[in-house]
């Protein structure tokens, strides 16, 4: 098992349709993350800063960051891309955080 953490970027406003499209998966794209060894994934907000902060715990070493070129990934950039900060190829923008404190 492994962590992998990193954060993105919401963009002012859009809190609420951040959270309803995450309510609301798309299957193909969920089975798509648990396929690929993620088993537990969880995304913070944090209102002061507009920062999103994920967690996931894989199998394996590739998490869904290493997804990016699956077009169902790839289509879900794409309908996030009006409320988040984005690359130029619609990925979000997210850096990769390590780990410096676990508690078993």
């Amino acid at each position: 098992m492994e962590r992998k953490a990193f954060k993105m970027f919401l963009k002012p406003g859009f809190e609420k349709e951040y959270e309803k499209r995450h309510n609301e998966i798309w299957p193909e794209l969920k089975q798509l993350i648990k396929e690929s060894g993620v088993y537990d994934y969880s995304i913070f907000w944090d209102k002061q800063t507009n920062v999103l902060y994920a967690l996931q715990k894989i199998n394996g070493s590739a998490g869904s960051q290493d997804l990016g070129n699956n077009p169902i990934v790839q289509k879900w950039w794409a309908y996030m891309a009006d409320i988040m900060e984005t690359n130029a190829d619609n990925s979000p923008v997210s850096l990769e955080l390590n780990e410096v404190f676990y508690l078993e």
